[in-house]
């Protein structure tokens, strides 16, 4: 079903979440510290890393940094006991695909590693999405506009990306919340109106994402 790197140096929570998975049919690996944790990840090819924040010899916080850096396609899952919503914000700031808090269930941690490797690997015939000039790689997550390349950072381009999807759809912010950043509930915070704004500055015309009144926004069909 998939290969998965569980980084914990929690012995007990370790083997729960390892058992778990292979119960479920999936190839595990397992790191107890930052380091190891992140030399795996570069190493090999994982479909889901299981990253918690708290580790020894490097933070969680930095080995997602560092992995997303080199490895931006990488999903990771982030298992943090740290409660606070900024932290869960910031994470999938960095490029976390998920956050799920200790204590949690096996039964949501199984179900959110499946939903997320379904979307992990877009296949070759719905590799790349385009709406007018703009071109999106899903596999490398990279984006082009006219033929030249655009940078992204990875939520501006997952943003892009939800919007390309149902391009002439109205998506309303709590929708954009939920799947590019990953939040069933508002953070109380303008997230979503900071990153259509820096869209618009970086797209060939910035009235391509429409605003929607009392909804959200829109990609423009042409």
């Amino acid at each position: 079903m998939g290969r998965v790197l569980v980084v914990e140096d929690d012995e007990r929570i370790g083997r729960l979440v390892t058992r778990a998975l292979e119960n479920d049919g999936y190839v595990t690996e397992r790191a107890a510290t930052g380091p190891d944790g992140l030399t795996a990840a570069l190493a090999r090819d994982f479909d889901l890393v299981i990253l918690d924040l708290m580790l020894p010899g490097m933070s969680g916080d930095e080995v997602l940094e560092r992995l997303v850096g080199e490895r931006p396609e990488q999903r990771v899952l982030v298992l943090s006991a740290v409660p606070e919503i900024g932290t869960r914000v910031a994470v999938l700031e960095a490029g976390a695909a998920d956050f799920l808090g200790k204590p949690f269930a096996v039964a949501e941690l199984l179900a959110r590693v499946r939903a997320r490797l379904r979307s992990a690997s877009p296949g070759a015939a719905s590799r790349w999405l385009r709406a007018g000039p703009i071109r999106l790689d899903l596999r490398r997550r990279r984006a082009e506009v006219n033929g030249s390349d655009l940078e992204l950072p990875l939520r501006e381009f997952l943003l892009l990306q939800h919007l390309m999807s149902r391009a002439g759809q109205a998506c309303s912010r709590n929708e954009l919340l939920a799947d590019v950043w990953g939040l069933t509930f508002d953070p109380g915070s303008n997230v979503v109106d900071v990153y259509v704004r820096r869209l618009r500055g970086k797209l060939d015309r910035p009235d391509r994402i429409e605003t929607v009144r009392h909804v959200g926004y829109a990609f423009a069909i042409d």
